[in-house]
């Protein structure tokens, strides 16, 4: 089998062999070790960037032994964020700064399969100065937070305010304070996981905390509240890796209720309440919320703390959860 990562290259030759006769040309291409899924090989079939015998196919062609499949990657697509109208709950703004309370499903910048409807398009409509550092596409954007998780961002509106932050979380020393809905109960009442995170060797969607190639990751625990089956953490993140959370919980068998890449809804079949379990196998998106801000203001100096309350669909859950267990 041919093990190559075709984001690393232009273009891609396969010959199909003798046990691969017959086989649909999608089909052969996502038993390939080329690094891309299903959905990016049928784009990449739709835009005619894959040939087989050095013509145009449709993904259902049936291949024969010794056809030639080639694929090339496309020219990327210039990104230039259009403002849009998109509400924001701006919890803070100076000259400086803006402190923001993301709502969960809104993407924070422009990225393939994500060109519009973003926060930078948002940004760009409400206010006229932001930071240049991120370049174009990342205007003021000094942090992440995942598309479905909610809570609080803070943005440079000038290069120094941005610098002066990204220092800040270069050295940790902004506070972050996570609310998470898990999976499963808990020993003890608050602890530390700490693991290298890195790229997973499978899955190139996700991050492992068993990576072959990582950086150390550090995230303290700490118990709110116990159910039967599910736990409310406050959270503290000491590095800021992608995914963190998430993949630190699942790696310790307590999958954010809700997350559809690390958890799973098998988790929830062995509830026996069929109301709950009907209103938990609703949750849209992994249940995360960055409650807590505290950070150095760039221009005064002084301490900062925000706070933003739980958002309406994990506070439901929360009522449910406490509910059944009463």
């Amino acid at each position: 089998m041919l093990k190559l990562d075709f984001r690393q290259t232009k273009k891609v030759e396969i010959t199909v062999d003798k046990s691969h006769a017959k086989s649909r040309l999608d089909i052969f291409l996502t038993e390939q070790d080329i690094a891309l899924s299903r959905s990016q090989i049928k784009k990449l079939i739709d835009d005619n960037c894959i040939l087989v015998n050095g013509l145009s196919a449709k993904a259902g062609l049936k291949l024969n032994t010794g056809d030639k499949v080639e694929l090339f990657k496309p020219p990327p697509r210039p990104i230039h964020p259009e403002p849009e109208n998109i509400a924001l709950e701006i919890v803070f703004e100076d000259d400086f700064i803006v402190v923001i309370n993301k709502p969960d499903g809104l993407v924070v910048h422009p990225a393939a399969g994500n060109y519009r409807g973003t926060l930078v398009n948002a940004l760009i409509f409400h206010f006229q100065n932001l930071s240049k550092v991120g370049g174009e596409i990342r205007p003021g954007i000094i942090h992440r937070l995942d598309k479905d998780t909610s809570g609080l961002m803070v943005v440079a509106k000038d290069n120094l305010s941005h610098k002066h932050l990204a220092d800040q979380f270069k050295e940790h020393s902004i506070k972050k304070e996570y609310l998470a809905l898990v999976h499963g109960a808990f020993k003890t009442d608050q602890g530390t996981i700490i693991s290298k995170i890195g790229r997973h060797p499978v899955n190139r969607k996700k991050m492992s905390a068993r990576p072959r190639v990582g950086r150390e990751s550090v995230t303290h625990w700490k118990l709110v509240k116990g159910f039967d089956q599910f736990s409310l953490l406050e959270i503290f993140p000491e590095t800021g890796r992608t995914h963190q959370i998430r993949v630190h919980m699942a790696d310790q068998h307590h999958p954010v209720l809700g997350d559809s890449l690390y958890g799973s809804k098998k988790l929830l079949s062995s509830l026996n309440e069929p109301a709950l379990l009907g209103k938990l196998k609703q949750v849209r998106r992994q249940m995360l919320h960055a409650g807590v801000l505290e950070f150095q203001h760039p221009k005064t100096q002084k301490y900062l703390k925000f706070n933003a309350p739980l958002p309406k669909d994990m506070e439901e859950v929360v009522g449910l959860l406490e509910k059944w267990n009463n």
